[in-house]
């Protein structure tokens, strides 16, 4: 899932302006069938399948069975220079703030003693996709916004489609030789093993994936596998695409990480007036954009003397930009306008400290960043 962000599925969605949560389905029986843009649903009370509709406003609906799920409709086009129109997928662990039952991840790297999965796929001709894994990894127990590790395994590709970045050699694992491409999105750093044909089946030991992105020095032990993915990266077409069954079991030296809780903490509110003496702020504001969308990373830096206790920021966005989720803020849009307010983690900023937050948008026309920020009413300088 190349939400850069790769996808930022399901943290929540900006509806008429503003940011609304997820409504997450229960588990599946019967086949549900899912058209909203990152509607998910969880199948045998183990793993979420997601329609993960992120590069495109064009329908998309999966047909979601017990094993597995179908793409039904897929009216996106992208073109094949640039990133897919959407990441349709099943998945266990943690994908923006949205978990599957019972899982043990995040799980550090050096605990992990394996981790294995097993798919089965149908495959379709006439449209331009892979069919590929995302395998999810930060620094941190991360269960929202982008990792900045992205491992990605193409078990097939059709059309004239490649994967970020360059190839930098090759792999043997599973007893087959794998062209490695290593590149970066803007949002995170992503090594994609390449299989030498077409495979639609596999039983695949993930553990070695890591271990070997571990060994060419993307990641380290003490990093945090967060989520393993699998489903398609479609740029055109893609209707008949299946994930007929899929498994994934990761075994470790401890038990599962104390789970999320079901509600995000309460936002520490903004002061009703700027904080008193010495107030002072810069804004670092790193997009990465491509044909019909973006993502942005905002820094905010306190540059006075005194604690910011609560704070909100404000600014435009130029025409043409819309906020769909956003991570570690809740971020509303009226217009052109808008206001990034912290989540409860992150309201306290000391001197010189710092706090971040991202998310991802819809692009008309040309790219261009917002040109001014305030924090809680004082304008922010540009760092």
């Amino acid at each position: 899932m190349r939400r850069p962000l790769r996808a930022l599925a399901a943290a929540g969605l900006l509806a008429a302006g503003s940011l609304v949560a997820v409504a997450y389905g229960g588990t599946a029986s019967a086949d549900t069938q899912i058209c909203e843009q990152y509607g998910s649903t969880v199948i045998q009370n183990r793993y979420v399948v997601q329609n993960n509709r992120w590069g495109t406003s064009a329908q998309q609906c999966i047909n979601v069975t017990s094993t597995g799920f179908e793409i039904t409709t897929q009216q996106g086009s992208a073109p094949t220079n640039g990133a897919p129109v959407s990441y349709p997928s099943v998945f266990v662990g943690c994908h923006y703030t949205n978990c599957s039952p019972g899982t043990n991840l995040p799980m550090q790297v050096d605990r992990i003693s394996s981790a294995t999965s097993s798919i089965d796929y149908r495959y379709v001709s006439g449209a331009t996709y892979n069919a590929s894994y995302d395998i999810w990894l930060d620094p941190t127990p991360k269960r929202n916004g982008v990792n900045q590790m992205e491992i990605m395994i193409w078990l097939n590709r059709q059309g004239p489609i490649q994967p970020i970045g360059s190839p930098v050699g090759t792999a043997t694992i599973d007893g087959r030789t794998w062209e490695v491409w290593r590149g970066s999105n803007g949002a995170n750093n992503v090594i994609s093993y390449l299989a030498p044909s077409t495979i639609s089946s596999a039983n695949l030991n993930l553990l070695a994936f890591i271990r070997d992105t571990r060994d060419r020095g993307a990641i380290t032990n003490s990093w945090y596998l967060t989520s393993i993915q699998a489903g398609f990266e479609p740029w055109q077409g893609g209707a008949g695409l299946a994930v007929n069954s899929f498994s994934a079991s990761v075994n470790g030296d401890g038990g599962p990480i104390t789970p999320p809780p079901s509600t995000p903490p309460p936002s520490t509110p903004p002061p009703s007036s700027p904080p008193p003496g010495g107030t002072g702020c810069a804004v670092t504001y790193t997009p990465n954009s491509w044909g019909s969308g973006f993502t942005a990373e905002v820094r905010i830096t306190n540059t006075g003397t005194s604690t910011i206790n609560g704070w909100m920021l404000t600014y435009t966005l130029p025409s043409g930009q819309r906020v769909t989720n956003a991570w570690n803020a809740t971020v509303s849009q009226s217009g052109q306008n808008v206001t990034a307010r912290n989540v409860g983690h992150n309201g306290t900023i000391a001197p010189r400290g710092t706090a971040s937050f991202g998310y991802q948008g819809t692009l008309s026309g040309a790219y261009a960043s917002p040109t001014s920020f305030s924090l809680n009413g004082v304008a922010c300088s540009r760092a």
